[in-house]
């Protein structure tokens, strides 16, 4: 059986900022639903992700802000943070962990550039939204066996 992760649902405190700012990053709008003022979905894809994310109001009572580590892998780390740059989104700068291995998701460990032999998986930019959920760009060339 496939398991597919489809929707992640992110806490936001304010719908209308954060759908303006994940537009500005590029996602694709798919559904901005308002049933009345205590229940609104929207939902949107990043460019090229079979996965969604999905705010509003009254769909999580998760503290807005409060999700970290949300990967984006893309092909290119410097094009991509380029093009989010170009966007408008502010990013860290391009980094890699200092053991070579999965960054921590703190400052820890972080050297700046990318992973100095780019292996696939080791190299990293961040960004968060307007409330505070973190994202991670991870530069991924060859998939893992299985993947």
């Amino acid at each position: 059986m496939d398991l597919k992760l489809e929707v992640v649902v992110l806490p936001v405190s304010d719908v209308d900022r954060a759908k303006a700012f994940y537009e500005q990053a590029g996602f694709r709008l798919d559904v901005d639903h308002v049933a009345d003022d205590s229940y609104r979905v929207v939902h949107l894809t990043p460019p090229g992700s079979p996965c969604s994310i999905l705010f509003g109001t009254g769909v999580t009572t998760a503290a807005p802000g409060s999700m970290r580590g949300l990967h984006l892998v893309v092909s290119d780390i410097e094009a991509a943070r380029a093009e989010l740059v170009d966007r408008g989104i502010e990013m860290s700068e391009i980094f890699h962990d200092a053991g070579g291995v999965f960054h921590r998701g703190t400052q820890e460990g972080r050297v700046s550039g990318p992973d100095p032999q780019r292996a696939s998986y080791g190299s990293f930019a961040a960004f968060s939204d307007p409330d505070g959920n973190e994202w991670v760009l991870q530069e991924i060339t060859t998939r893992l066996p299985g993947r």
